[in-house]
């Protein structure tokens, strides 16, 4: 029997060399982070370069990589330039903290994401893939796919989380997310010389008004609950728990500030994964009938079991996670010096880590730019090793909602496949563009009738 040819998604322009560091101040390789990678990236462990008087060391190499996050993470922490980039959007909850304040903050979010908490949020997920389908269309048409997955997830957290409040899932939200994300991700010499505040230019105009409206929304949340939380739910327990362990005025910051934060990772990042998901997918027929059939032989299943059953579908999405990586890049700074993959760090250091670039490496995976989803069979994924695979992060730091989002997306994937068969608009590819998220531009997937 024939087989399907190979695979290969698709993604930014790559050059031949390492471009001048200036170059990223500038035109596509401000906008898209992933855009001109040099081909000589994808071959080496670790490579060091001057940006604007910082040294800044990429490293790929895994064992280097468990020394950062794991062996020797109390050297690594998160730059002071990176906090002035993110902490106007996101303040100082649980993504931006470090130290005491973020193991603090870590204790009192993880039994919501622990394994039973999670299943006990399938009901409300599998209801809301459902109710997006119910929306749609019933014959052949075109659909935004990443609008559809942004709908879904951001129900799902406002359901899960915060109470099903209604302001979360308006479409406005969705529209000053995106806007304050673009600018976020963007190295502006503004935002280095600590100026972004005064950046006259209309990208951080909108990003700064964007900010605005999400932190008065969720600081209205946290007045309208008051100090005993209100309702008996997440945003209600942790309001709680930071009353409990920090000052009244602190505690209500950071109630604002870890909202913001489970608000916006919580379904931005999951939301672009289902949208990759659905175009690999949607590229390779074949696969996907057999994604398909396998979700269609769970439905009689509880929700909270669904998951589990759907080994091929679980292989898929691990896969696009590491072609299309939710968080590209992360940075740390060395507090002392060190030595990675062969290299002298010294004090005031940057390592640079890239799953975009890591996941794509030469040296780590067999034809890294070709889709192949039996890379995560079981057999197959017990052989890499544990840092070269982060689309959630890695170490103490790996991202507490991991579980959470592969749930949350497989019942969603599960419930839309066997709805409907997904299929490219001929002559058409996306257009992968980075900046804190992984995001597409354009996205039509064409649905044929209901089956």
């Amino acid at each position: 029997m024939a087989t399907a040819p190979a695979f290969v998604p698709v993604q930014p322009r790559r050059t031949r060399d390492w471009a001048p560091a200036w170059r990223g101040f500038f035109g596509e390789r401000l906008r898209n982070t992933i855009y001109g990678w040099p081909e000589p990236a994808f071959d080496v462990p670790i490579r060091t370069r001057k940006v604007l008087g910082f040294t800044i060391h990429i490293v790929t190499d895994p064992a280097a990589l468990q020394r950062v996050m794991l062996d020797n993470k109390a050297n690594y922490e998160r730059p002071d330039i990176v906090r002035r980039i993110l902490m106007p959007s996101l303040g100082n909850g649980l993504f931006s903290a470090e130290g005491e304040d973020w193991r603090k903050q870590r204790r009192i979010v993880a039994p919501t994401f622990a394994p039973g908490a999670v299943a006990a949020m399938a009901g409300l997920m599998d209801a809301a893939a459902q109710r997006e389908i119910d929306g749609w269309p019933q014959q052949t048409t075109r659909l935004d796919f990443a609008v559809a997955a942004t709908r879904t997830t951001m129900a799902i957290i406002a359901d899960a989380l915060f109470g099903g409040d209604s302001r979360l899932t308006h479409p406005a939200a969705a529209r000053h997310i995106e806007t304050m994300l673009a600018a976020a991700g963007q190295v502006r010499l503004t935002t280095m010389l600590g100026l972004q505040n005064i950046d006259p230019s209309l990208t951080m105009r909108r990003a700064r008004a964007s900010r605005a409206w999400l932190h008065a929304t969720l600081a209205a949340l946290v007045r309208e609950r008051g100090a005993g939380g209100g309702a008996d739910d997440f945003f209600g327990g942790l309001i709680r728990a930071l009353n409990a362990q920090f000052p009244a005025e602190e505690a209500a910051a950071l109630a604002v500030d870890n909202a913001i934060t489970f608000y916006v990772a919580g379904h931005e990042t999951t939301a672009n994964a289902l949208a990759w998901t659905a175009y690999c997918l949607a590229a390779q027929p074949e696969l996907q009938e057999i994604c398909r059939t396998e979700a269609l032989a769970t439905l009689a299943l509880p929700a909270s079991e669904r998951a589990g059953a759907m080994p091929v579908l679980q292989q898929v999405f691990e896969e696009s996670l590491r072609l299309y990586p939710p968080a590209p890049r992360w940075d740390r700074e060395a507090l002392a010096g060190d030595e990675l993959a062969g290299v002298r760090i010294t004090k005031g250091d940057i390592v640079s880590i890239w799953p975009w670039v890591i996941h794509r490496h030469r040296a780590l995976w067999r034809e890294p730019d070709r889709f192949d989803h039996t890379r995560f069979a079981p057999e197959a994924k017990a052989k890499l090793h544990r840092f070269q695979y982060l689309p959630f992060g890695g170490g103490p730091r790996v991202c507490v909602g991991m579980r959470f989002a592969t749930v949350e997306a497989l019942l969603i994937l599960a419930r839309w496949l066997a709805a409907r068969r997904l299929v490219l608009p001929a002559g058409w590819q996306p257009d992968p563009a980075a900046s804190v998220t992984l995001r597409q531009r354009v996205w039509m997937i064409l649905r044929e009738e209901m089956l």
